[in-house]
């Protein structure tokens, strides 16, 4: 008897590829897949078989996969952007039809989706672009999902990823049609630049409390699972907390310990900091996070550093103090969460920039309603962003929602003294004292900018505006400096 036809593809089965598929095939809709490497495929269907004989068909060959699905077909990729997207739909397209649509589901490039949309849009194809956060585990249990493109294409599928995505009680499944073109892919960008800043401020936190304060591991573990039942509640934490728990299985102490300080990337984050210069958006949280993971990566450079200031009476401490653990596990509670706010209210910031120069008409709020679950960046403070955007849909910067700011305001104490302690005792903190930088300067209504604006004057005649009279001025400064000297 022929197999009947399945309701969805999906091509590239590494492990993303392959839970997302199961996960699909467990929401009860049947699922054909393939890859080009042949033994994935056998090993999904195995594992389908162990989950609970899911309704999971596997192919080796891209013509009988396209045909076992039943149409309009729907395929989504799940393959290393770039060049291997391209090859995968050329490989698909031979084999489609008109009407039939392919979902690139990687952390692709915005604007190589649209390119992409245009091109199968001349075979007769429909296209999206969905990002897809909340790694392996998120993909097999239920991820946040980020498509944008073609909404025809979207409603095709519209019922799969209601019941695939992460189910937020109160708040419903973590998947929305974010919006045209790009918007899918940049908005998962963005996203993964705001997981790099998150990242960063809590190895931050972690380094002052273990550098300065002498945090054992047993004490950051204690500090991270009781920071995790108030309003840093969020995955992040709650894997840190974890983390600190897991001894070496290769010797003694705690595996993290052993764990070679250099942090790997795989390009979101650069690009959310390319597209913060481009559109002139203020990012400097996500930019010292980057900057962090570059610096990281010049152990061997920092190891022979560390010798030349050592010698120069430069320990790694800078002061040796003593400091009350409890407040300052207190105080880098209160730091963390004040520049986290700091780290959102970029990434919103570059979002709406994108979205008015696209018109894509993104709902920031709705962004925030489908991070609260699956996703790395999820959080129990996204809910309180939704709602900031809910009583104000053209707020200028989360700083101002007055939630938020009276909660910043009651932490800024705090947030100081920690970036003081650190500073003093030669421990760098980027991204916290980064973000204090972007408050102290959002918060000012007169900055040094003037004299910048002054000297471009000087050596540029580029002209300058006055506080006191409308239009535009140019001084002859260097004239009236000359004869002020006579």
């Amino acid at each position: 008897m022929a197999q009947p036809l399945t309701r969805i593809g999906l091509a590239g089965l590494a492990v993303m590829g392959q839970n997302l598929a199961l996960n699909i095939a467990d929401k009860g809709f049947p699922i054909s897949v393939y890859n080009r490497t042949t033994s994935k495929v056998d090993e999904t269907v195995e594992r389908a078989k162990q989950e609970g004989n899911l309704p999971l068909y596997g192919f080796h060959d891209p013509e009988a996969f396209v045909n076992s699905i039943k149409k309009p077909r729907v395929i989504i990729m799940l393959v290393k952007a770039g060049a291997p997207v391209d090859q995968t739909i050329k490989t698909l397209s031979g084999f489609l039809e008109k009407g039939d649509c392919i979902i690139d589901g990687g952390n692709e490039w915005y604007e190589n989706t649209e390119r992409r949309e245009k091109e199968v849009a001349e075979l007769g194809l429909l296209y999206l672009g969905m990002g897809v956060s909340g790694g392996e585990e998120g993909a097999r249990r239920g991820p946040s999902m980020m498509p944008g493109g073609s909404f025809e294409a979207y409603k095709y599928i519209e019922d799969i990823l209601l019941k695939v995505a992460a189910q937020v009680p109160d708040s419903g499944p973590c998947v929305t049609y974010i919006g045209k073109g790009g918007s899918g892919n940049f908005v998962k960008m963005i996203h993964n630049g705001i997981e790099y800043g998150d990242m960063q401020l809590i190895a931050e936190a972690y380094d002052v409390l273990k550098s300065v304060g002498k945090l054992t591991n047993e004490e950051l573990q204690s500090a991270f699972t009781e920071w995790n039942k108030g309003e840093l509640l969020s995955f992040l934490i709650e894997i840190t907390a974890d983390i600190f728990g897991i001894k070496d299985d290769k010797g003694d102490g705690y595996l993290v310990d052993k764990v070679l300080d250099k942090t790997g990337m795989k390009g979101t984050g650069k690009w959310t900091v390319q597209q913060a210069a481009e559109l002139s958006v203020a990012a400097p949280t996500i930019e010292a996070s980057l900057d962090a993971r570059f610096l990281s990566g010049l152990k061997d450079e920092r190891v022979e550093a560390a010798k030349v200031f050592k010698a120069g009476g430069f320990g790694d401490i800078l002061t040796d103090q003593t400091v009350d653990k409890k407040q300052l596990i207190d105080d880098v509670r209160k730091a963390l969460y004040a520049a986290k706010i700091c780290s959102y209210a970029q990434g919103m910031n570059l979002i709406r920039a994108k979205s008015a120069e696209k018109g894509w008409d993104l709902a920031l709020g709705e962004l925030a309603r489908i991070w609260k679950g699956g996703c790395i960046i999820r959080a129990i403070f996204l809910d309180r962003i939704k709602q900031a955007y809910d009583r104000n849909p053209n707020l200028a910067n989360l700083l101002v929602d007055p939630d938020f700011a009276k909660e910043i305001i009651d932490r800024q104490g705090a947030w100081r003294r920690v970036v003081c302690l650190a500073v003093n005792s030669g421990i760098s903190i980027p991204g916290m004292s980064a973000s204090l930088a972007y408050f102290d300067t959002y918060r000012r209504d007169r900055l040094p900018a003037n004299l910048v604006q002054a000297q471009r004057d000087y050596f540029g005649a580029h002209t300058y505006e006055r506080v006191d009279i409308e239009g535009s001025y140019h001084t002859e400064w260097f004239k009236l400096a000359q004869q002020s000297k006579i």
